[in-house]
């Protein structure tokens, strides 16, 4: 199986150094593991996860770190330096990500944060990335149905919400009022269909619509109380953020989800807390 620049990688240990470890990396010959990254115990003969990349001195080798976004991915990164050649982005990884002013939709500023498509230049085997990520979207017609679960990155603010890039294919809107607690740039979320417009855009939404939002937490919250003791410290008269960062829903779908679990008698609702009913 061919090794792949720019992803993560199963090789085959072929030789011990004092400096780190060689690993057969087929098509590409013998790849250095640095002995940082070597694990303790791991003897000539073993395989383990890398990822290929070229170093500061445009050599092969092999990390077991694992970036934000490898080869053929979208992310949101920012950008920690600029120079003659472009700007460099924080990937996670000892050599920032570099995107070429050529390669850039507008100029990017140190600190800024943007969206990516990272890529491989044939003909330098260099890792690099383009802001140019329109082009690499819309290329087909959406066939999602309303309800259906997507991946989202959140892209730019607008006046009317956030610009998302769908599945790694498609561009959707995340409006204000379907955003529910805060969201930055660059987030990877999972978000719901709300609508596939006659023209193609998507409108998103970061719950279930209907009633299936509402189905679908009661269960969560059954199994987040037999967790925690048989109870739990939120309720009704919680706060929007607090609720949001247990459930990832709205007060509003909260209070419904408790009303029918009151409703049913499986809880008991008090001032301070909620409790499962025995």
């Amino acid at each position: 199986m061919p090794t792949n620049i720019g992803r993560m990688n199963r090789l085959r240990v072929v030789k011990e150094k004092d400096f780190g470890v060689y690993l057969d990396a087929d098509q590409l010959g013998e790849i250095l593991l640095p002995k940082r990254y070597v694990p303790n115990g791991l003897r000539i003969g073993d395989e383990l996860e890398v990822f290929v990349y070229l170093d500061s001195e445009d050599e092969l080798i092999a990390t077991t770190l694992v970036p934000k976004v490898q080869v053929g991915e979208f992310a949101g990164l920012r950008a920690v330096s600029v120079n003659q050649v472009g700007a460099f982005f924080d990937w996670g990884l000892p050599k920032d990500l570099l995107v070429p002013f050529g390669q850039q939709k507008t100029r990017v500023e140190e600190g800024q944060a943007h969206l990516l498509f990272v890529y491989l230049d044939q003909t330098t085997n260099r890792i690099v990335a383009t802001t140019k990520v329109d082009r690499l979207l819309n290329r087909d017609e959406p066939s999602y149905r309303t309800g259906e679960q997507v991946d989202i990155i959140i892209g730019d603010r607008t006046d009317i919400g956030y610009k998302c890039i769908v599945d790694s294919r498609y561009w959707g809107v995340l409006f204000f009022q379907d955003v529910v607690g805060r969201v930055y740039k660059g987030d990877h979320l999972k978000a719901f269909i709300k609508r596939v417009r006659e023209d193609g855009k998507i409108d998103l939404s970061l719950q279930q619509t209907g009633y299936k939002k509402v189905t679908g937490l009661l269960e969560e919250i059954i199994e987040y109380m037999e967790q925690n003791g048989g109870e739990m410290s939120l309720t009704d008269k919680s706060a929007p953020d607090t609720i949001f960062k247990t459930f990832k829903v709205s007060k509003a779908t909260f209070k419904k989800a408790l009303g029918a679990l009151y409703k049913d008698q499986k809880v008991i609702l008090s001032k301070d807390k909620t409790m499962l009913k025995k």
